[in-house]
């Protein structure tokens, strides 16, 4: 499941010229801790949560919501841009089946139609950005331009930083 959304991946990034470069390490999803292995600044982690957002009793919506790893997940601000009921982290089966991916490994592009991709803006303030790549045992290093250049997510005010 993974290894083909890592190769996706890379074939998406080798046919739009993208800069990067993919490093192999210890399995690891938890941001905190995979910005030590390899190296980089939490703030230029890019972090990937499912959410599920509430249109109304019988309307969902599924995100991809992305944020610099020193932040979290402002809920309301996924609320507020769609002008749903309610938004919370989705159930981890239905991430995982959104996303072809375990959790800790999801990267921030979405491969599936019924994933709506956001992005906060403070991930611009990284001339590089790194996420786990459809692996826990593989990253990817990237200029963030490259990474808004292909994916085009939705930019949102989505992350708080802080506790």
């Amino acid at each position: 499941m993974t290894t083909l959304i890592h190769e996706k991946l890379k074939t998406l990034l080798d046919e739009h010229h993208a800069v990067y470069r993919v490093i192999e390490h210890e399995a690891e999803g938890r941001t905190e801790f995979i910005t030590k292995i390899r190296g980089n600044r939490i703030e230029q982690a890019v972090k990937s949560m499912v959410v599920q957002v509430r249109m109304s009793k019988k309307e969902n919506l599924y995100a991809l919501a992305n944020v610099p790893g020193d932040c979290r997940v402002d809920f309301n601000g996924i609320k507020s841009h769609f002008g749903a009921d309610s938004v919370a982290m989705a159930h981890r089966d239905k991430a995982e089946a959104l996303t072809g991916c375990a959790i800790g490994s999801i990267p921030p592009f979405s491969f599936n139609e019924n994933l709506i991709l956001l992005a906060d803006p403070m991930i611009k303030e990284n001339d590089e950005v790194v996420f786990n790549a459809g692996s826990l045992e593989r990253s990817i290093f990237m200029k963030m331009e490259d990474y808004f250049r292909i994916a085009k997510p939705q930019m949102v005010s989505i992350a708080l930083r802080g506790s």
